[in-house]
């Protein structure tokens, strides 16, 4: 099952709602010729009607199609709600985008997609949900909600990150996170799209995660690199100036010459991040700006189906 087709497809389009529709469309298509097809039902905007119910809300014009008793499903029978978090420091806004890329083709870009094509599942299962946007302040703040309204109001967010530049604000993940999980009252899954540019600050970074947790949230991580240069250090060797985007500390360095020991040192981070998580029971998901976004979807869907 693949979606890169439509990601290509949707590069014409300007407005983020549509992107969002048409990867989501894409997926879902691609859901009923792969393994996943039980997934499907997750789309569906009704529920088989129970015997004792109220038959207030059934659904009679799909019961003279079907001959099957469905129930309408209404933004008040909030099945899941869903906060997402992104961060929106400097170093998000990596790599810098050439004329003719695609905005998703860097960190923050891939980022608010990604959140924009959840969202467009949350609303099809008429679930609620919330944003918050952290840099070196605490940028926005929305609960979770179900209505078009504030999804409209997420959206437009969500496109204003797109086109303001964050220029050297470091990322304070841990005050933020802290200060986030302590506006989510009611158990909710926790979608978290950040670089994890605090590498020194392990032990308080994973304690504020952990905070997350409070209240029996589940807690997703996405890890968002980009891989080409980020994992893989791919540079040709000539000399280089490369600059800190958060502190505008610059280094000038051959790359072949700390190539083997930065890619060790990346790969022993984001192991220790993956057993740390884990242990901690959260979701850890690497991903790179140059994949498609059925990694993302498909994690969303297991993890939801889990979320009992």
């Amino acid at each position: 099952m693949k979606i890169e087709s439509q990601i290509e497809k949707i590069s014409s389009f300007q407005h983020l709602e549509l992107l969002a529709n048409q990867v989501v469309e894409g997926f879902i298509s691609g859901m009923h010729k792969s393994p996943f097809h039980g997934f499907s039902a997750e789309f569906a905007e009704h529920k088989v009607y129970n015997l004792g119910e109220s038959t207030k809300h059934i659904d009679w014009k799909l019961f003279a199609k079907t001959d099957r008793l469905f129930t309408k499903k209404y933004e008040e029978e909030t099945n899941l709600r869903c906060h997402i978090i992104i961060d929106n420091s400097s170093s998000m806004h990596y790599p810098k985008l050439k004329e003719g890329q695609n905005f998703f083709e860097n960190k923050i870009g891939f980022s608010v997609l990604a959140a924009a094509v959840l969202m467009n599942l949350l609303k099809k299962q008429r679930d609620a949900v919330g944003l918050s946007v952290f840099s070196n302040t605490y940028e926005y703040y929305a609960p979770e909600k179900g209505s078009d309204r504030h999804h409209r109001m997420i959206l437009n967010t969500l496109e204003e990150l797109l086109v303001k530049t964050n220029n050297q604000k470091f990322t304070d993940t841990i005050t933020f996170i802290h200060q986030i999980a302590e506006k989510i009252h009611r158990r909710s899954m926790i979608i978290l799209f950040t670089d994890m540019f605090q590498a020194e600050k392990e032990e308080e970074l994973f304690n504020a995660l952990q905070h997350l947790k409070h209240n029996k949230h589940k807690v997703v991580l996405f890890h968002v690199v980009d891989a080409k240069t980020e994992l893989n250090f791919d540079f040709d060797n000539a000399p280089r100036k490369f600059i800190d985007l958060e502190t505008g500390e610059e280094i000038a360095v051959f790359a072949d010459n700390v190539k083997q020991e930065y890619e060790s040192e990346v790969e022993k981070y984001f192991k220790k991040l993956a057993l740390t998580c884990s242990q901690n029971r959260i979701k850890y998901v690497p991903v790179s700006v140059d994949e498609s976004f059925e990694k993302i979807l498909l994690t969303y869907l297991v993890e939801k189906q889990n979320f009992g």
